[in-house]
């Protein structure tokens, strides 16, 4: 009668799943963001890495300029600007991005675009030759295939790039 108890309770406790949700949070504060060529206002992706995970983020043209800005530049996700959740199954490097051919490993489990949110952009200058960008991220919501949600309701700093003329 003891064996059928533990087998029954190991059962049960196997059989219990989580869901599809491959994430429960992300969390990417602490990560530099990346990008691959030499940064200046044409540079347009952006990525941070987190062991086997990334935050990818793609700015629409133009949203980068070297001029202080009167007021908070915003462009919309998903339209003009990208961001997508991207989890692998193994840890990622810059190559994954930045070589024009991607390496085959590690490969992508879950590839997640964000459904809705803002890239808000913020340009100040001391000396008129060195630009100081902002780039926030608002109201990002992040839903995957089976339908279950991150969101983030909050403006959290994405990065801050200095670009020069």
């Amino acid at each position: 009668m003891k064996k059928i108890y533990i087998l029954t309770i190991l059962l049960f406790s196997f059989s219990c799943s989580d869901g599809d949700l491959q994430i429960e949070a992300i969390d990417f504060d602490d990560i530099t963001a990346q990008n691959c060529e030499t940064l200046s206002i044409n540079t347009r992706l952006f990525f941070k890495i987190n062991g086997d995970e990334a935050l990818i983020l793609e700015l629409d043209q133009g949203l980068l300029l070297n001029e202080v800005s009167t007021e908070v530049i915003t462009s919309s996700i998903p339209g003009n600007s990208q961001l997508t959740y991207r989890l692998f199954d193994d840890t990622v490097t810059s190559n994954y991005f930045c070589d024009d051919i991607p390496p085959a490993t590690p490969t992508v489990i879950e590839d997640i675009e964000a459904s809705d949110g803002n890239v808000l952009i913020t340009t100040t200058t001391m000396d008129s030759i060195t630009f100081t960008h902002t780039i926030q991220l608002q109201g990002i919501i992040i839903t995957n295939a089976a339908g279950e949600s991150i969101i983030d309701l909050t403006t959290s700093e994405f990065e801050i790039i200095e670009t020069s003329n």
